[in-house]
C-alpha cells in the first residue's frame, strides 16, 4: 500500500478507537504542528477528564522492523521538543515481534488488520493476534524459492558464521546477484545483520519458522513403496546401494530423526535420492503401492536439500535444518518430532 493510503486508513482506525472510549471527553485532529522542525503524519489532542493529551502518529507503508525502528527514531526527535506527547506508529500490519519493539520503546501502535496498543493517562487498549490480511506471499516465495532457500540453509546450518557475499554465493551454489538481492531483503526483515560488510544470521528461530511456513516436503516427487524387510534393514540397504553406485542420498523425516534426535517409534521410512530411483527400488525389492506404504523415496525438487548432510552410524542424514522443515510440515508426529529436534539440537547451536 502507498503511504498516503495507509495514512488515510490509519486516521479512520484511530478515529474509531478514540471514539469508542466512553470517558474521552473530546478529541480533535490538529493540522498545524507546533514545531516546523517536525510535522507528524497525524496529530491529535484529546481530553481525558480534566487533562489534555497530545497524540503524534508516524505512518509507514511497511511494518517491518527496520521501518518501525526508523519511525520510532523520528518520534523521539519530536518528543525532544514536546515530551508530553504520546507517540504512536501506524502501518498496514504490525507483527508480534514488531509490537514488542514498540512497547520496549514506550511507543503505541495501530495497524489496519485490527492490532493496536495505546497506553496513556487512563486509556489502555490492546488488541493482538489479528492476522495479516495482505500477507506478502510474493516476497516469501522469493525469499524461500528453491534457489534462494539454499541461502537459508547455509545461514541456518552455520548460524554463528559471518559471510562475505562471494563466499556465501559459492557455498550456496547460487549467483552473486541472487545473494545480494536476498541479503537486502533479510536486512529489511532483520533476519540478518551486517558486520564489517559481511552478513550474519539474526533471529534464527523466527527465520526458520518463516521458512517452514512456506515449505512443504511434498513439493518433492514422492515414490511410495512397501518393503518386506524392517525399516532399519531397508535404510541400510539403500545406503549401501547408493554408496556403491555413487548416488547422492540422505535419510529424512522419521528415518533421519531416529538417528539424530530419537523421539518415538516410527512405521514409515523416508529418504532423498538424487537419481536412479526405479533401479534402486528394483534392486531392494521394493513394491510400489498407492496405499499403505512403509517406505517413501523423495526425488528432491532442488539439490539444496543435501546441503549439510552427514554420516551417522554409517548412513547419511540431511542437516538438522532440512530435517526440521521436513518434519514440521508432517502433521501429527512430525510436528512433535520437529519440536523435539528444535529444543534438543537446533537451539543449542544458536
Amino acid at each position: 500500500m502507498k503511504e498516503q493510503q495507509v495514512l488515510k486508513e490509519s486516521e479512520r482506525v484511530l478515529d474509531d478507537l478514540l471514539g469508542g472510549i466512553p470517558f474521552l471527553n473530546s478529541r480533535e485532529r490538529i493540522y498545524e504542528s507546533p514545531s516546523a522542525r517536525f510535522i507528524p503524519d497525524l496529530y491529535y489532542e484529546v481530553t481525558v477528564g480534566k487533562s489534555r493529551q497530545r497524540i503524534i502518529v508516524e505512518v509507514k507503508s511497511l511494518g517491518e522492523p527496520r521501518q518501525i525502528r526508523y519511525a520510532i527514531q523520528q518520534l523521539r526527535e519530536y518528543l525532544a521538543l514536546d515530551g508530553d506527547a504520546y507517540p504512536v506508529v501506524a502501518a498496514p500490519y504490525i507483527s508480534n515481534d514488531t509490537s514488542l519493539l514498540c512497547k520496549e520503546n514506550g511507543v503505541g501502535y495501530i495497524d489496519l488488520a485490527g492490532n493496536c496498543f495505546l497506553n496513556f493517562d487512563k486509556v489502555y487498549i490492546e488488541r493482538r493476534n489479528y492476522p495479516n490480511p495482505n500477507v506478502e506471499k510474493r516476497e516469501l516465495r522469493s525469499l524461500f524459492s528453491p534457489k534462494a532457500s539454499r541461502i537459508a540453509r547455509v545461514l541456518l546450518t552455520n548460524p554463528k558464521r559471518s559471510w562475505q557475499l562471494q563466499e556465501l554465493a559459492r557455498e550456496a551454489g547460487v549467483s552473486l546477484g541472487m545473494v545480494f538481492k536476498i541479503k537486502q531483503r533479510l536486512l529489511e526483515l532483520e533476519y540478518a545483520r551486517e558486520e564489517h560488510k559481511n552478513i550474519m544470521l539474526n533471529r534464527p528461530e523466527e527465520f526458520l519458522s518463516r521458512w517452514a511456513e512456506s515449505y512443504s516436503f511434498r513439493r518433492n516427487n514422492m515414490y511410495d513403496y512397501f518393503s518386506l524387510g524392517s525399516l532399519r534393514e531397508t535404510e541400510r540397504k539403500l545406503s549401501e546401494y547408493c554408496q556403491d553406485k555413487n548416488i547422492e542420498y540422505s535419510l529424512t523425516l522419521f528415518s533421519g530423526a531416529a538417528l539424530v534426535a530419537p523421539f518415538a517409534r516410527y512405521t514409515r521410512g523416508f529418504a532423498y535420492v538424487s537419481e536412479g530411483i526405479q533401479e534402486l527400488a528394483t534392486s531392494l525389492e521394493l513394491k510400489e503401492v498407492t496405499t499403505g506404504p512403509n517406505f517413501s523415496i523423495l526425488e528432491p525438487y532442488d539439490d539444496g536439500v543435501f546441503y549439510g548432510s552427514r554420516p551417522i552410524k554409517g548412513i547419511r542424514v540431511v542437516s538438522d535444518v532440512q530435517l526440521y522443515v521436513d518434519l514440521v510440515n508432517y502433521k501429527g508426529r512430525g510436528e512433535e518430532s520437529a519440536k523435539f529436534l528444535l529444543e534438543q539440537r537446533l537451539k543449542t547451536q544458536w
